[in-house]
């Protein structure tokens, strides 16, 4: 009996996940430094971006009025 597995989760590069949110790689590095951004997954070196914890992120920061 095979054990079902879980879809794989996509996992983005710096730059590609700089492109999703509409901001330079080099805004994400800052981030990064200073706190603030989206959540990341160090893989050694590595630096990757799930696709839920960005559209977390951007869920997070929608807002309907200059109010909230």
């Amino acid at each position: 009996m095979t054990t079902p597995t879980a879809p794989a989760r996509r996992l983005d590069t710096e730059r590609q996940a700089a492109a999703y949110l509409n901001v330079s790689h080099r805004t994400l590095q800052a981030w990064r430094l200073r706190g603030g951004g989206p959540e990341y997954v160090k893989l050694g070196a590595a630096i990757r971006y799930d696709r839920d914890a960005l559209d977390r992120f951007i869920a997070e920061r929608t807002r309907a009025n200059t109010a909230a």
